[in-house]
């Protein structure tokens, strides 16, 4: 697990922490280690025109059953802005993982750059300097907001444009889906994670579609660590 320091080089002692929640499998995942990690856990999710929305009423769902104060932000320009086939009921979601080094059709831009903006400004007027996002640069689909240089380069403009000591947490920057899954059975959520929260791009809960990119990733992922898993009950 990476994490970034401030522009100090020193944590914040502050043990409280906002996580940026989707209603997926990575942020919820997230959320659970924060609540391992922090004193003091909120969550934070945003409406902007995705037409899997139904992630929004699951994020506040899996809040309530983390025991976790949550808070949904309206923020439809983000998806007015570029075109996209998430936020754009006339394009459809690309079947299967995009090759050539293109972003997909799914990629949002500036959306995480958006989402953790708006994070760090609602996290400091609430005096908390820890922010969680599950982003991954080892499973980041084409998605350049996703990477460590990304995240590293917005935590010190962040600090410098808010006068103030943050750190984002990335716990699954380094994870391939596999180790993800992996994860969430060690914090004890296995289950939750994979019947009760929305990862898929065409909105069906749980296992997915079985179709799009986010799904494939998924599955596949799902399917590695089960039978890893299997193999080590098998040898004990």
């Amino acid at each position: 697990m990476e994490t970034i320091r401030t522009l100090t080089g020193q944590k914040p002692e502050n043990r409280r922490a906002l996580v940026v929640l989707s209603g997926g499998q990575d942020s919820t995942t997230c959320l659970f280690w924060a609540k391992r990690e922090f004193e003091e856990v909120v969550a934070l999710s945003f409406n902007y025109g995705q037409k899997h929305a139904l992630e929004v009423e699951l994020a506040q769902t899996i809040a309530e059953r983390a025991g976790v104060p949550h808070t949904t932000l309206d923020c439809d320009l983000i998806g007015r802005l570029g075109r996209n086939s998430l936020t754009h009921t006339d394009m459809e979601v690309e079947k299967g993982v995009a090759e050539g080094g293109r972003p997909p059709s799914t990629f949002v831009p500036g959306r995480n750059l958006f989402f953790l903006s708006m994070a760090a400004v609602y996290a400091r007027e609430r005096g908390i300097s820890h922010l969680v996002t599950g982003v991954s640069q080892t499973d980041f689909s084409g998605y350049p907001d996703c990477r460590d240089a990304f995240i590293r380069s917005l935590n010190v403009t962040l600090n410098l444009a808010l006068d103030a000591q943050m750190v984002i947490h990335t716990p699954l920057m380094w994870l391939d889906k596999c180790e993800t899954w992996a994860l969430a059975d060690e914090l004890g959520v296995l289950d939750l994670v994979r019947h009760d929260t929305l990862t898929c791009y065409n909105g069906v809960p749980g296992d997915g579609c079985g179709e799009c990119p986010a799904c494939i990733l998924r599955r596949r992922g799902l399917e590695a660590y089960l039978q890893q898993k299997a193999q080590q009950t098998a040898h004990s």
